[in-house]
């Protein structure tokens, strides 16, 4: 164990502190946190635990959603400019115009969004709920914010709903080509191709699997298959690897990393818990409306 690992491992009994990572950080990150997981896994921890501080190693949103489901908590992000830029890709007045528009609408909004966007919404959503949770709406009409790709992926599983699609996306998937994936697959012609509906619908549609990042992480698991090529945030093969040290995992191209993700740091996280200077706040009327369509997520997944 590390000098400042062990300095992180002190720190957090000191400050009564609990680590939440996302599968995208760095893996030695990954490796210092007490629980790891997807928006989804992370945003039912972050409602249940009992320390004092959340010290979340994510980017801003996810602090975010910690603090709105847990206000009593101190919330602290090692690096409070890691950001997602798809979290920003959708707007207020554009969620108002489309109430306007359209009658029995729902607005339903994807867990990775600011807390202006969840507080504008009627629920929220991630990867791994949000096929389920779409389909048990009454509503007709579903504004889907903000990522393009992952409302059309679920357009093609629920034909019954009028999918209204935001033009949001996530950068590292939507820049993820069909030609390439190809190219992967032609290299290697065994492996599997494990892919997250953040990616475009021709990158999609070569998918054995489709699904959330806790999703690709079981399916790669149970596969008898030994080699896969991931389309998704190059931070996944950590906990890949580990799961399935026999397994061969194969990325698409060197652009599948997120920067905000990589943001985070050992020593950021260390400096965090010492200095307690990256407290996520949020005005308390906003927290109140963005809480409501999470914790009508977390009922309706359940």
């Amino acid at each position: 164990m590390s000098d400042l690992t062990e300095k992180i491992q002190r720190l957090k009994k000191e400050k009564n502190a609990v680590i939440c990572a996302h599968y995208y950080v760095d893996g030695e990150v990954q490796d210092v946190a007490d629980y790891i997981g997807d928006s989804y896994y992370l945003a039912k921890i972050a409602s249940k635990v009992k320390e004092d501080v959340i010290v979340f190693c994510g980017v801003s949103f996810m602090g975010e959603s910690a603090k709105i489901l847990n206000p009593t908590k101190t919330v602290l992000m090692p690096d409070p400019d890691a950001d997602c830029p798809m979290a920003h890709m959708a707007d207020p007045e554009t969620i108002k115009k489309m109430r306007e528009q359209y009658e029995d609408l729902a607005v339903v909004c994807y867990v990775n969004s600011n807390a202006v966007l969840k507080a504008c919404s009627d629920v929220c959503v991630t990867s791994a709920n949000a096929l389920k949770i779409v389909k048990e709406l009454p509503n007709k009409n579903i504004y889907f914010i903000p990522d393009q790709h992952l409302a059309s992926y679920i357009a093609q599983q629920v034909p019954e709903k009028n999918i209204l699609i935001n033009p949001g996306y996530c950068p590292i998937h939507h820049e993820l080509s069909a030609d390439a994936v190809k190219a992967e697959m032609r290299r290697h012609p065994d492996a599997q191709v494990l892919v997250h509906p953040e990616c475009p619908k021709d990158v999609t549609d070569l998918a054995d699997y489709a699904g959330s990042t806790s999703g690709i992480l079981e399916y790669a698991k149970k596969s008898d298959a030994e080699e896969f090529i991931i389309c998704t945030e190059k931070g996944v093969f950590h906990e890949l690897r580990k799961q399935n040290p026999k397994k061969q995992f194969y990325m698409v191209g060197e652009g599948q990393c997120c920067e905000g993700m990589k943001r985070i740091t050992l020593q950021k996280v260390a400096d965090a818990l010492e200095l307690c200077k990256t407290e996520t706040v949020i005005d308390e009327k906003l927290r109140q409306d963005a809480e409501k369509p999470l914790q009508k997520m977390l009922e309706l997944s359940k």
